[in-house]
C-alpha cells in the first residue's frame, strides 16, 4: 500500500518523467507504473509527507511541509470528496475523478504549482476522463 497526500493524486495523473532529483523520478516512475499497471494497488491517504516526499532532495527549504502544501492537498481533496485516512484502490480514486474533475480544474486547484505551466495535468485528467488511465512514462 501507498501512502499519498492530496496533491499527489494530480501530479501522478500529470507525471511524464520529469522532476527535482534522479532519486526522486526514479521513485516516483515506479509508484507511478504500479499503479497504472496494478490499479487495484491500494492508497492511503495521508495528511503530510508521503512515499514522494521521501525522495524530494535535501538541497534547501523542503518544500513538503510548506503552508501552501497542505493546503493544496486539502483543496483537492475536498474536490474529490475524499478524507485523510481513507484507503482506496487507485481504481477507485480514477473512477473519482472521472466523475468530479474536469480538466480545467487544474488551473484552479493547483493554481500556485509551478509544474501546472507544462499541461500535462489536464491532459492526465482528460486520459482519465477518456478511460485510458495513467499514461506509460518513457
Amino acid at each position: 500500500m501507498y501512502k499519498l497526500r492530496g496533491h499527489h493524486i494530480f501530479c501522478l495523473l500529470g507525471y511524464r518523467g520529469m522532476g527535482y532529483s534522479k532519486d526522486y523520478i526514479e521513485n516516483m516512475t515506479r509508484l507511478h507504473q504500479t499503479l497504472r499497471e496494478m490499479p487495484k494497488t491500494s492508497v492511503q491517504l495521508i495528511s503530510g509527507p508521503d512515499h514522494l516526499c521521501d525522495k524530494y532532495p535535501n538541497n534547501g527549504k523542503y518544500h513538503c511541509q510548506d503552508d501552501h502544501i497542505y493546503e493544496r492537498d486539502a483543496v483537492i481533496l475536498e474536490k474529490l470528496g475524499l478524507k485523510i485516512g481513507q484507503i482506496l484502490k487507485w481504481e477507485e480514486i480514477e473512477a473519482i475523478i472521472n466523475k468530479r474533475i474536469i480538466p480545467s480544474d487544474i488551473q484552479t486547484v493547483c493554481k500556485s504549482c509551478y509544474w501546472r505551466t507544462y499541461g500535462v495535468c489536464e491532459e492526465g485528467v482528460q486520459d482519465i476522463l477518456n478511460g485510458k488511465g495513467l499514461r506509460k512514462v518513457k
